[in-house]
This record gives C-alpha cells, sequence and structure tokens, in this order.
C-alpha cells in the first residue's frame, strides 16, 4: 500500500559531488509543517552482492580494511554497478574481480535499500552456484583476502557481529531462510 508523502519540497543545493556520490540538501517542511532541512546522500551505483556456493557446501567472503569505519570488515563479494549497466554483469565482474570466480548458475536473491533515512542507495545479491575458479583480478585501491568456510560457519559469522557489513547480513539471513523453507 502506497501513501502520500507528508513532507514538503522547497528547494535543493548540491553540497558535494564526487564519481561515486552526491551530497543534497534540501529545505523542506516536515510533516507537521515545521521548516528544516534534509541531507540525502545518492548513490551513482547499484550495490550489487554474490554469495557464491561451491559443490561442497562452502561459500567465499572477501576481507579488506574499510577506511570509513576504520576497521577490516569481511563481507561477501561486493561493488558498484554503473546504472547503465546490468546488475547480472556486474554482479559476474564482482565475483571475478575480487575471488577469481565463474558462475554458471545465477539467482536473484534479494533486494534492498542501504539506508533509506540518509540515501538513496538500492542493490541486489544473487546467488552463484556451478563455480570455477580462475584468477582474482583486485582493483587498483582493493588488498583483499580471500577465505574459503562453510556457507553455516558464515550465516554464524553475520548472527554473531562478526560480519557486520549490511548486504552481507541482509543477504546471508535471507539464504538461511529459503535454505530452511526448503525453497532453492
Amino acid at each position: 500500500m502506497e501513501e502520500k508523502n507528508p513532507w514538503t519540497f522547497l528547494s535543493r543545493k548540491k553540497i558535494y559531488n564526487n564519481p561515486w556520490i552526491e551530497l543534497e540538501e534540501d529545505q523542506v517542511l516536515d510533516p507537521s509543517g515545521k521548516a528544516g532541512i534534509y541531507g540525502v546522500v545518492h548513490f551513482k551505483n547499484i550495490a550489487v552482492g554474490v554469495i557464491p556456493i561451491d559443490a561442497e557446501g562452502y561459500t567465499y567472503l572477501v576481507g579488506q580494511y574499510r577506511y570509513p569505519l576504520s576497521a577490516y570488515s569481511w563481507e561477501i563479494p561486493e561493488g558498484g554497478c554503473p546504472k547503465t549497466e546490468s546488475p547480472l554483469a556486474a554482479a559476474q565482474r564482482e565475483l571475478l574481480e575480487e575471488t577469481g570466480l565463474r558462475a554458471k548458475k545465477w539467482r536473484p536473491l534479494l533486494q534492498l535499500h542501504t539506508s533509506n533515512s540518509v540515501t538513496d542507495e538500492s542493490g541486489i545479491v544473487y546467488l552463484a552456484q556451478e563455480l570455477s575458479q580462475g584468477q582474482a583480478q583486485p582493483e587498483s585501491s582493493e588488498e583483499l583476502r580471500l577465505w574459503r568456510l562453510p556457507l553455516a560457519q558464515a550465516i554464524e559469522m553475520a548472527l554473531n557481529d562478526e560480519i557486520t557489513d549490511v548486504i552481507s547480513q541482509a543477504a546471508l539471513f535471507k539464504l538461511k531462510i529459503l535454505m530452511d523453507k526448503d525453497e532453492l
């Protein structure tokens, strides 16, 4: 069910712009009619993620230092999809770049908005199966570690907050639910 927008838009000003994001500040009237501002971060790419599962029931996580968090993070393979590219093609590219894996079987698993109170970023995650190993091709800004582990262990890591990336958590939890319901 769609509801009416209770916000009144008055004007917009661009605050910041780079190749990946744009920050805008809107002058608004909030739902009570009070004047205020609303900052919105627009992402120029769609987030794509992949849960690869091999024939033995193992998955692959990618570890890397995340600059905004000042922390190391284990995640499913993820990346950005330019809006002119197919999300599936971007997911296939990211899986190969980060892990060296190719998959013959692909299935959409999940669509999400990452933090809809401040950004319009959307994402899609795929399940990749029937894997073959090639050579990883990380970008120059990526210093990655690859970890092959049982899928159940990756799900446990998400449950125990050892994986805190929202796309990874949401995808692993949805996969677990679908597996428990025998819907895969």
